[in-house]
């Protein structure tokens, strides 16, 4: 039986790159960037429709991107026709149609993906993976914020 090697950055990190590789790939048969995945997803878990500002705000948050590369890629993906402004008194984004079948094609592939990688894999070890990286998630957060 190999030896596990302890849980480090190095660790986290080729899993990062490993199991980003494989999104890569999937996201390419249906022309979507990762940034476009991560909006598209956004947009969809905020209901029918979310401020512009907070979406941007959301994706600088969570992949550690300048405003202007999340400007860029909500704009990319409001050109491709897969999301749209909604009219009201702020700058809101919807998916339109073209954008959940996108939305709705990624996630499928990804919940194929998903099932292969975790298979056999304790519960238990999941459980624990996902609180220990949640944990160590919020730490770099909060060393970023210059906590």
């Amino acid at each position: 039986m190999p030896v596990t090697p302890p849980v480090n950055g190095q660790i986290i990190g080729q899993a990062h790159y490993a199991t980003r590789a494989v999104l890569e790939r999937l996201l390419a048969t249906t022309g979507t960037t990762f940034h476009q995945s991560v909006a598209l997803n956004a947009v969809a878990d905020s209901g029918e429709a979310i401020e512009r500002g907070r979406l941007v705000d959301g994706m600088t948050g969570t992949l550690k991107i300048d405003a202007e590369v999340a400007e860029a890629t909500v704009a990319e993906l409001s050109a491709a026709g897969l999301l749209e402004e909604v009219p009201g008194s702020t700058v809101r984004v919807a998916l339109t149609p073209a954008g959940r079948d996108r939305r709705q094609a990624n996630s499928a592939g990804i919940a194929n993906i998903t099932a292969r990688l975790y298979a056999g894999l304790p519960a238990e070890d999941l459980a624990a993976t996902g609180r220990v990286l949640t944990e160590v998630t919020a730490r770099a957060n909060a060393v970023l914020a210059g906590a």
